[in-house]
C-alpha cells in the first residue's frame, strides 16, 4: 500500500488508542516502564519541583532534569499533550527508521516503506511500553533520530540527539564509536561483500571533541535546572550502582536482590564493564557494515542494561528489517520466535501470579525474564551468525557458477 495513505493511518490509530483509558491500566506496569522511565515518577518529580523542592532529593524520581523542565515550562503534562507527545515520538521513530532503510538501499521511497513503518508501529514491545507512556519511547526516538541523520551525514544533528540520549540513557554512550564510523562511511549494505575499513580513522577526532562539546553543554544545563549535581548520581548513577531492586524484565534485579552486600561492588563493576567488552570487537568485525554494528549493540543492550524495558527488544527486532539480506541466512528463526511467543506469554502470567494474585513468588517472575533474556539473545546469536554467514555464502554461490 501507498506509505503516504498507511503512515498517517497507523499514526492516527495509536493516537486513538492513546487518548483511550487503557494507559491508566499500563502505566505502572513493570515489564513497560523501569524507576528510570516512569511516568508516575516523572509526574511527581514534576510536582516537587513546581513547589521548590528538589526530586532529586530523594530516591523515587531519577529522569533527566531535561525532561522535568519540558514539563515543567515549555509543554504541560496532562492525559491530552501525553498522548500526543507518546504518539508523536512513535511516529518519529517509524519515519526514521524508514529514512535509513531509504539511506542503505540507495533510493527516495522504496515499496517496503509501509512494511518497515508498520513493524515499529504494530510490533507489540514498542507500542506497548508508549501507551504506558514509558520515556523509553523517547529514547527509541532519540535513538533512531541520531542514526537516520549518521546515515544522511549530518555530523552535528546526529552526535547532538546522541547527546540528549544519553542524558535519557547512560548506556547508550555504547552508541558512540559506531555513530562515529558510520557518519565516515557509507550506511549501504556490504554484508555479502567485506572489506577493510580504507578511510581515515583520525576524521574522527574533531567529531569526537564536537560531541564533548554538546554532552559538557546539555549536562551544564541539566545542572542549571537543578541547581546542583544531585542528578547524576541519581540518574547516570542509577544505571552504575543499582540503587532500586524494583522488577523488570531484564537480568540485574533477582541477581542482585539475592547478592551479599559485601560481593555487591566487585558484580556491579562487572556487570557495568562487561557491557564495554563487545563494542570493539563487533565495530572491526563488521567495519565494512557500521549500521549492523550499531544494530547488533542495540541487541546487547537491550540484553544486558541495568534497567531495560519491553521497548528496547523492541527497537532491536524492529530494526531488523532493514536488513532482508540475511534472512536467508538466519539458523533458527522458528525457535527464536516461538521463544519470544512463550517469554511473551509467561511475563505477565508470573507477573500477574506474583504481585497481583500472591501465589507465586519471585522466583515464578524470574524464570520468565530467564526465558524473555533467552529469547532475546537467540535473535541476537541467530543475527551476528547471519551476518558472518552472508559473506561465505556468496561466494560460495559465486564458485558454483563459475564450475558450472
Amino acid at each position: 500500500m501507498d506509505f503516504i495513505v498507511t503512515f498517517p493511518a497507523l499514526v492516527a490509530g495509536r493516537l486513538v488508542l492513546a487518548l483511550s483509558p487503557l494507559t491508566h491500566y499500563l502505566r505502572d506496569d513493570h515489564l513497560l516502564s523501569s524507576p528510570l522511565t516512569s511516568y508516575s515518577r516523572l509526574q511527581e518529580g514534576i510536582y516537587l519541583f513546581k513547589h521548590g523542592i528538589d526530586p532529586y532529593s530523594g530516591s523515587t524520581f531519577r529522569h533527566s532534569p531535561l525532561l522535568l523542565s519540558l514539563f515543567s515550562t515549555v509543554i504541560p503534562l496532562n492525559e491530552v499533550t501525553a498522548a500526543f507527545l507518546w504518539t508523536a515520538s512513535d511516529a518519529l521513530a517509524a519515519w526514521s527508521l524508514v529514512r535509513i532503510w531509504r539511506a542503505r538501499q540507495n533510493v527516495s521511497s522504496s515499496s517496503r516503506d509501509s512494511l518497515i513503518a508498520g513493524l515499529y508501529l504494530l510490533n507489540p514491545y514498542t507500542f506497548l511500553p508508549s501507551l504506558g507512556q514509558s520515556t523509553s519511547s523517547f529514547e527509541n526516538a532519540l535513538c533512531l533520530l541520531s542514526l537516520m541523520l549518521a546515515c544522511q551525514k549530518q555530523a552535528s544533528a546526529s552526535l547532538l540527539a546522541l547527546a540528549f540520549l544519553i542524558q535519557l540513557s547512560l548506556p547508550s554512550i555504547l552508541l558512540l564509536l559506531p555513530l562515529l564510523l558510520l557518519l565516515i562511511s557509507e550506511p549501504t549494505s556490504h554484508l555479502a561483500s567485506p572489506f577493510f575499513f580504507k578511510t581515515d580513522i583520525r576524521r574522527i577526532t574533531p567529531l569526537a571533541g564536537q560531541f564533548a562539546a554538546y554532552i559538557l553543554l546539555l549536562s551544564g544545563a541539566a545542572t542549571l535546572v537543578c541547581g546542583n549535581l544531585n542528578w547524576v548520581e541519581k540518574t547516570w548513577g542509577a544505571s552504575l550502582t543499582l540503587p532500586d531492586l524494583t522488577p523488570n524484565p531484564g537480568l540485574w534485579w533477582y541477581f542482585f536482590t539475592e547478592m551479599f552486600d559485601h560481593f555487591r561492588p566487585f558484580f556491579l563493576i562487572v556487570f557495568s564493564v562487561h557491557l564495554l567488552i563487545y563494542v570493539l570487537p563487533l565495530c572491526i568485525k563488521f567495519q565494512h557494515d557500521i549500521l549492523y554494528a550499531c544494530y547488533l549493540l542495540l541487541g546487547i543492550l537491550s540484553i544486558f542494561k541495568a534497567y531495560p524495558t519491553l521497548s528496547d527488544p523492541g527497537l532491536f527486532l524492529s530494526m531488523l528489517s532493514l536488513f532482508p539480506e540475511t534472512f536467508p541466512y538466519l539458523h533458527h528463526p522458528i525457535v527464536t520466535a516461538l521463544l519470544h511467543l512463550h517469554a511473551a506469554l509467561l511475563l505477565p502470567l508470573f507477573h500477574y501470579l506474583w504481585l497481583n494474585q500472591g501465589t507465586g513468588n519471585a522466583n515464578f517472575f524470574y524464570a520468565s525474564t530467564l526465558v524473555f533474556g533467552m529469547a532475546n539473545g537467540a535473535a541476537l546469536l541467530d543475527s551476528i551468525w547471519a551476518g558472518l554467514r552472508i559473506a561465505i555464502g556468496e561466494v560460495k554461490e559465486e564458485h558454483e557458477v563459475l564450475q558450472e
